[in-house]
């Protein structure tokens, strides 16, 4: 065995290396915990913010449509109207059929 102290270069260089790895660990965790735009991140790819209003559009809409009446095909006599409306209107008739 050796009783030779460690040398200034082989330090120096253990240092760089830690240092280095340290600026590493800081930037990984920079680019994976940075802030996302607000914006569309690109080809249709949304942010949250965005999907929770676009869902509340569409929520609100079907609510309007599915609440009302209107003619789907007013020439064949197809009506759309409240699903509540159309339960009520089916047992109806399936009390009629079964007397």
């Amino acid at each position: 065995m050796s009783d030779a102290a460690p040398s200034k270069p082989s330090f120096g260089l253990t240092l760089v290396a830690a240092i280095g790895g340290f600026v590493i660990f800081v930037v990984i965790l920079l680019v994976a915990y940075a802030p996302q735009k607000s914006e569309t991140l690109g080809d249709g790819v949304k942010t949250s913010a965005q999907r929770q209003t676009a869902l509340a559009e569409l929520r609100a809409n079907e609510a309007k449509v599915g609440a009302g009446y209107a003619w789907t095909d007013q020439a064949v006599g197809a009506v759309q109207l409240p699903i509540n409306r159309a339960v009520e209107l089916t047992l109806r008739d399936l009390e009629a059929k079964q007397k």
